[in-house]
């Protein structure tokens, strides 16, 4: 099979969790959006919530429905993007609970599923999602006599702990929810590093537990290896690949391997990738194309059949830095092609 191949570690991924709910004395939820972040939801999850999970947090009322559907009832489902117009049903039907980011997600929320749960997100600087404290200032009352299960804010600048603008969304998340009983949430994964203050009644980890920064301590979850089609000697002055972008200057040994920006790794990555034959690192040569790339594999003694793109040596957060991004976008971009295999319990 040509297929690139991704194994998902549920031990790791469990392992992180309990590592990151060991640092709080207060619940510890899991973010589980966008697919798991690329990785599966439903075998993600059934793993989180045979350790323990009983709180997720998801992006979209559609994703709520694929993780009610994996886990089925009894976890609470929070929906980050609220009580969207045409969302009533979905959100009645499956029990999933939108945290309400604006005056008019109230009203609406109120007029067509009165009575069922609801949290409420507030804006304490990001300028993203959530009500701004002059309208959460008029319509507090009316929100906390209804009774929400849940108002939290998101830390804008966390994965930089000293940055002052921490402090200054604490200071303004405390002001904004002083005084009411409701259950309060302000930290994912950076703000539980952050310390206890930060933690409040619930934490909702997302991407420490999938192995990225800035949970440095994180055991790393994904490897993804790419299968070798050929191999071909390419002499002094001759170019490799689109454009004649890379050109040897002595005799190398090139492998070409199955895979490519159709798979989520980045044109950014072309000759500021590595590829892994174990512990030995094997540069990108050529621009990274749609189903191909090209690596120098000259100090190989014997060419495997496959080189690996994420493992020990290579995670997430490094080849993040080769592509100029982030962490969470490696994670999320990789595709729909690599044939994917769990170990460890999946529930």
């Amino acid at each position: 099979m040509s297929a690139a191949r991704l194994t998902i570690d549920l031990d790791a991924i469990a392992a992180n969790w309990r590592q990151l709910a060991g640092l709080c004395a207060a619940e510890t939820g899991a973010t589980i959006k966008a697919d798991a972040y690329g990785l599966g939801v439903g075998p993600v999850a059934r793993r989180l919530a045979g350790e323990g999970v009983r709180t997720f947090f998801v992006a979209l009322a559609e994703e709520g429905a694929a993780l009610r559907k994996a886990i089925g009832g009894g976890p609470r489902i929070f929906v980050f993007s609220g009580h969207m117009e045409g969302d009533t049903q979905l959100l009645r039907n499956l029990d999933l609970i939108p945290l309400l980011n604006s005056p008019d997600q109230l009203v609406r929320h109120t007029e067509r599923a009165r009575g069922r749960p609801f949290g409420v997100q507030l804006d304490t600087g990001m300028n993203r999602l959530g009500m701004e404290p002059a309208e959460w200032s008029a319509v507090r009352d009316m929100a906390v006599m209804l009774d929400p299960a849940l108002v939290l804010s998101h830390l804008a600048c966390a994965d930089e702990p000293a940055h002052p603008f921490n402090a200054r969304q604490l200071r303004a998340f405390s002001d904004m929810t002083a005084g009411i009983s409701a259950p309060r949430s302000l930290a994912a994964t950076g703000g539980i590093l952050l310390g206890a203050d930060y933690h409040f009644d619930l934490t909702r980890p997302g991407i420490g537990l999938y192995g990225g920064a800035p949970h440095v301590q994180a055991a790393p979850v994904v490897t993804a290896s790419l299968p070798v089609i050929q191999t071909r000697t390419v002499q002094p002055d001759e170019a490799v690949g689109y454009g004649n972008a890379w050109v040897a200057d002595k005799e190398t040994r090139v492998a070409t391997v199955a895979a490519g920006y159709a798979d989520g790794i980045h044109r950014a990555l072309s000759g500021g990738m590595r590829l892994w034959a174990g512990d030995t690192p094997c540069p990108v040569v050529g621009r990274v194309s749609m189903d191909l790339i090209t690596v120098d594999v000259t100090a190989l003694d014997t060419v495997p059949p496959v080189l690996d793109l994420l493992n020990a040596n290579q995670g997430i957060d490094m080849l993040a830095q080769a592509a100029g991004t982030i962490g969470y976008e490696i994670l999320t971009s990789l595709g729909m092609r690599y044939r994917r295999r769990y170990t460890g319990a999946s529930t």
